[in-house]
């Protein structure tokens, strides 16, 4: 009876595994940083994904690739702002596909900066205060305040010449009046990477427009589909293409859609905190997009040394600056 159960307890193994050691950094002698990210690999969990994702982006930057970065408005709000517009500055990015709170949000840092509060307060007494909470950060009202002043002296002038513009000229001619370097609208426009902005009206820039029109007449707009054609061609008219997406929505979206007429992208880098058992598109694993051909089926049966897309699940504030670090660290 003893040695039966052992069976079950202690079953063994015949099968010699050739893959790498599970082994993490040696943090004896002098510290490297980079030295410390090549441990990554065979840390294991998502470290390794990590690891995976710096190998991708080096391919990407290797194989001069039209790199789209897709990013949330809450990338801008945070730290990552300066991070990104490093990404622009230092010709890593080609294509920027973003949201409506990422514009409004850069340009008010511009003038005013955002604030560190806390997760835990009183949301109604914030209220009272005038105080705006995007987790643990803080934005008083007199910043829309004066965005909407800003704005209000530029559609004026973005508007004289032409009454019917697209979101790109929308970005681009914003950057061109903005002074700060650490701006991403700024970096855009000084390095000529187009940004994206399917749904612009989606934040305050779309109120602003609204009093706008009801002061100057229904005459002036924002056309989307010349955008979408001109993203479909940066695609077509592209030898490879590499994807970072940070988070999901309409930015993602619009990056794998417009590669499927490719016949799908070259390389994904996924950083995401989505779930996929609820079926949404922010949730969707690089994976399921091989399936719709907005992504390409890594070229070697999906062995790791060939494997052409990865999924990093982590919160992006705690991710992104390591892979910009070896981005930049390889351009230097």
């Amino acid at each position: 009876m003893t040695d039966e159960s052992r069976e079950h307890v202690v079953p063994g193994s015949d099968e010699d595994l050739d893959t790498a050691d599970v082994e993490g950094h040696d943090f004896r002698g002098e510290f490297d940083f980079f030295d410390l990210l090549s441990t990554y690999e065979t840390t294991g969990f998502q470290a390794t994904h990590l690891s995976e994702a710096v190998d991708l982006l080096t391919k990407m930057d290797e194989a001069d690739a039209k790199v789209y970065l897709t990013m949330t408005s809450n990338i801008v709000s945070s730290g990552l702002r300066e991070v990104v517009a490093a990404l622009v500055r230092e010709g890593f990015v080609d294509v920027l596909i973003t949201t409506s709170g990422s514009i409004t949000e850069d340009v008010i840092k511009t003038e005013k900066p955002f604030k560190m509060g806390e997760w835990d307060v009183d949301e109604a007494e914030m209220r009272e205060r005038g105080i705006n909470r995007l987790g643990n950060i803080f934005v008083p009202s007199d910043r829309y305040v004066w965005l909407e002043s800003y704005l209000n002296d530029f559609f004026d002038d973005f508007f004289d010449d032409e009454e019917i513009r697209t979101p790109t000229e929308f970005a681009r001619e914003l950057g061109e009046t903005l002074d700060d370097e650490d701006s991403v609208l700024k970096q855009a426009a000084d390095n000529d990477v187009p940004v994206f902005c399917p749904a612009l009206t989606d934040a305050e820039v779309g109120n602003f427009l609204y009093y706008y029109r009801q002061g100057i007449g229904p005459d002036v707009g924002i056309e989307i589909v010349e955008d979408y054609d001109r993203l479909i061609d940066e695609g077509m008219l592209a030898d490879e293409t590499g994807l970072v997406v940070l988070g999901g929505g309409v930015p993602k979206h619009h990056a794998i859609m417009t590669n499927l007429f490719r016949g799908g992208a070259d390389y994904a880098v996924y950083v995401s905190t989505g779930m996929e058992g609820d079926g949404s598109l922010s949730g969707a694993p690089p994976d399921e997009a091989v399936s719709w051909g907005k992504i390409k089926q890594d070229a070697n049966d999906g062995e790791r040394e060939a494997k052409n897309y990865t999924q990093v699940e982590a919160e992006a504030t705690l991710v992104v600056p390591l892979l910009a670090a070896t981005v930049l660290a390889d351009r230097e």
